[in-house]
């Protein structure tokens, strides 16, 4: 079911009333609604919807239950919920902006290889919504969903740039790409390494916006097109859903793409090392060395731990430009499920202020993330015999926290670093997002990059 929202109401524009689970006598509804609620046993319930009829037997409002805790982005029910027509809020809401949002993200459907349905349901911008700010952060997720929810037949290495480059273009913004065998004349050998087996060019993609005197702010996303573990190859099972590998890269030009819409007053900088981890005749084996673009020498103790190395050739490069902020995003871990589930990304800091301000900006804007240490002594496990360092441990212990400690390695200069190890996926269903890709974090940190930068 498509959806739209819009400013005003018609004469044709039908009441929905939100109600809290056991507050159905203080909603406001008639008594002749009250006493069909309570004949259908609403009360409330989290995320249902109850369609209330009129004298003339056709539909006359509904009833929407928000749960005992007014549960945040619960209104994307409303989406699929709502039968076909107009629709508007019956008196205020405590969050209008995230039940706009919720609304419009519930109505989302991945379309690019079935029939686009027509809008069907409509809902008035609740009172107190920023409207240009609601659909500049539902066209981000959008953007983001659409990415990953696209197999790699159609968002490999080549049309992946293809994307950055209409988004550069949309925006002003220049881009250059280093692709193939330029990426070890230009001294990026493990993003060489990890995708020459590729039936596409490897490449690091290169997007720059903005004042070059504004603070400087670089992402790094990556972009492993797909996945099939290298050399050490996954199961079957393990790579049906490798297309969203390149969950980092759709994050963070999802969040580009916020951070220029609006202007915000900074240098950004994007960075996507895009490639196909395949297996070939000339595929990066187990056991070989590689010397990163930093000079580190990197033992390869699995091949299907590539996304760390392709991450680090462009950590590097961003960290030579010394930013202010400098954050990589990356499906990186299956550790990181382990620990926390699907819906709440570790991230990694070393700056304890910044982790308080993403820890704010994610409660403002329901966009959950969880602080993980960067314990240090578990730096050691990386230790390799014959290089500097192992691109895995050999304990298989706390892996979402070694990945953190490889790539902190390869930072130094950046004043502040984050790292996100983003599942970017929904495997159930939420009101607000149906199975498939999904965006995460980059809500709560363009609400950052807002207040860190505000706009002029």
């Amino acid at each position: 079911m498509a959806t739209d929202i819009k400013v005003g109401t018609t004469g044709d524009s039908k009441p929905v009333w939100f109600v809290k689970s056991g507050g159905l006598e203080s909603s406001g509804v008639s008594s002749a609604a009250l006493a069909w609620a309570k004949a259908n046993g609403f009360d409330g319930q989290a995320a249902r919807v109850l369609t209330i009829p009129g004298d003339d037997g056709e539909i006359s409002g509904a009833l929407f239950g928000i749960g005992k805790d007014d549960v945040r982005l619960v209104a994307g029910k409303l989406a699929s919920g709502l039968p076909k027509g107009e629709w508007h809020i019956a008196g205020a809401v405590r969050e209008p902006e995230l039940t706009a949002l919720a609304f419009l993200l519930g109505g989302y459907k991945f379309t690019r290889y079935t029939k686009k349905d027509d809008a069907e349901v409509t809902l008035t911008f609740p009172d107190g919504a920023d409207q240009k700010e609601v659909k500049r952060l539902a066209k981000a997720v959008t953007l983001a969903r659409d990415l990953i929810n696209t197999p790699t037949n159609d968002m490999g290495p080549m049309a992946l740039e293809a994307v950055v480059r209409t988004i550069a273009e949309e925006h002003n913004a220049t881009l250059s790409v280093v692709k193939g065998d330029d990426l070890l004349t230009k001294n990026f050998p493990m993003i060489h390494a990890v995708g020459r087996a590729g039936s596409q060019e490897p490449r690091l993609i290169d997007l720059a916006w903005g004042d070059r005197n504004a603070p400087r702010v670089t992402l790094v996303g990556k972009g492993v097109c797909f996945d099939t573990g290298g050399l050490d190859i996954k199961t079957s099972s393990g790579m049906l859903l490798m297309k969203k590998d390149m969950g980092g890269a759709a994050n963070v030009l999802a969040l580009a793409g916020l951070i220029m819409d609006a202007k915000l007053p900074v240098r950004l900088r994007v960075l996507i090392p895009a490639v196909e981890n395949s297996i070939s005749a000339n595929a990066f084996r187990p056991g070989d060395v590689l010397t990163s673009r930093k000079g580190l020498t990197v033992e390869i103790g699995n091949t299907d731990a590539e996304g760390r190395l392709v991450l680090a050739d462009a950590l590097a490069l961003a960290d030579d430009d010394e930013p202010e902020l400098l954050i990589d995003m990356a499906t990186l871990t299956g550790a990181a499920r382990v620990a926390l589930g699907p819906d709440l990304p570790p991230f990694y800091t070393n700056d304890d202020a910044f982790a308080l301000e993403v820890a704010t900006a994610s409660e403002a804007v329901a966009d959950p993330v969880w602080r993980m240490p960067l314990w240090q002594p578990y730096d050691a496990k990386l230790s390799s015999r014959i290089a500097d360092i192992n691109n895995v441990t050999t304990d298989g212990f706390a892996g979402s926290i070694t990945a953190a400690l490889f790539l902190q390695r390869f930072v130094a200069k950046a004043k502040i670093w984050a790292h996100f190890d983003i599942f970017g996926w929904n495997p159930v269903e939420k009101p607000h997002a149906p199975i498939g890709g999904e965006a995460q974090a980059i809500r709560a940190l363009y609400r950052l990059l807002k207040q860190r930068y505000p706009a002029r």
